[in-house]
């Protein structure tokens, strides 16, 4: 397998050694830059398969950076701050970028976000060359249902469910926003009128512990309370 190429991108020497010597003992090759004008010389320099880049930094920004480099690259961009607000977050994530940490961060928790965006943009990049049909393929984030293949994954990962809980899912992937009901969700897959729902909210319990990281704090599957059950339309 080809060794991935990483660029960090921050003005904080301490931090991007750190980072640096974090990657390259996991096998990554890592580029560096010291601010976004850096940053984007490296790229039209070097193959790049992700960029670690930071918000802050003195003569281009990280934001002002991904803004440029989306004119022509579509590789996963993480961006770090310090800022931990929402509201960075959304405006962040709507720049360009793919993911977010917040600093302080442990090189375990970066390490599994960059794995993470690398294993989307692979499987991005192969249906590109395979020139795959994309009808039958439902995608949220980084959660992807193929009704041809039966086959779930988040973040490129398989993830396996019953037979109920894949037609559940699939009923809210392809209604992306939308509030069903438990009686809806248990009309539609069970094809019968509802009478007790309960099983309903087991199924969707047990869907969150399968692909969600944090089930307490789902990123996918969301409970209006008192309304019914959603995916969020950008997770």
């Amino acid at each position: 397998m080809e060794m991935n190429h990483v660029l960090v991108v921050e003005d904080d020497k301490e931090i991007r050694e750190g980072v640096k010597i974090y990657l390259r003992s996991q096998g990554y090759q890592v580029y560096q830059a010291a601010d976004g004008v850096e940053g984007l010389e490296v790229i039209e320099r070097e193959e790049i398969h992700l960029a670690i880049v930071d918000v802050m930094m003195p003569r281009m920004d990280g934001i002002q950076m991904t803004i440029r480099l989306r004119e022509k690259y579509d590789f996963p961009v993480i961006f770090l701050s310090a800022k931990s607000e929402e509201v960075d977050k959304i405006m962040g994530l709507n720049m360009g970028a793919d993911d977010y940490v917040t600093k302080p961060f442990t090189p375990m928790e970066l390490l599994a976000r960059v794995n993470s965006q690398l294993r989307r943009y692979r499987r991005f990049m192969e249906r590109l060359k395979n020139n795959e049909k994309h009808a039958n393929i439902h995608t949220i984030g980084g959660l992807e249902i193929n009704e041809d293949t039966m086959e779930v994954t988040v973040d490129g990962e398989t993830v396996k469910l019953t037979p109920t809980e894949y037609k559940i899912l699939l009923l809210l992937m392809k209604n992306p926003g939308r509030i069903f009901s438990a009686e809806e969700i248990y009309e539609r897959v069970w094809n019968e009128r509802a009478v007790n729902t309960d099983t309903i909210m087991v199924h969707v319990r047990n869907i969150r512990e399968k692909i969600e990281i944090d089930s307490k704090n789902p990123k996918y599957l969301k409970v209006v309370w008192g309304v019914g059950y959603k995916i969020e339309k950008q997770a």
